[in-house]
């Protein structure tokens, strides 16, 4: 087997995740997609900008990051 650079790249199969939200956080979803629109110049759903906002919420939280580690070093 060749010995590659590059390791194996992990199951990138999307998730569908159905929520329900207050009706407050919709209205803000859909006035920052606008905002991300004004900036941007291209229109996303609320559908499509969600998943990124997430992931850069738990890639900033720092906490969450050391528990995470905790969590992997347990499960070994």
């Amino acid at each position: 087997m060749t010995d590659l650079k590059l390791a194996r790249l992990p199951d990138r199969t999307p998730i569908k995740l159905t929520i329900s939200v207050a009706p407050d956080l919709q209205r803000a979803l859909a006035d920052y997609a606008a905002i991300y629109q004004q900036a941007y110049g291209e229109e996303q759903t609320i559908a499509d900008l969600v998943p990124h906002m997430l992931a850069a919420f738990l890639a900033s939280d720092r906490a969450f990051a050391k528990a995470r580690e905790r969590l992997a070093e347990r499960r070994k």
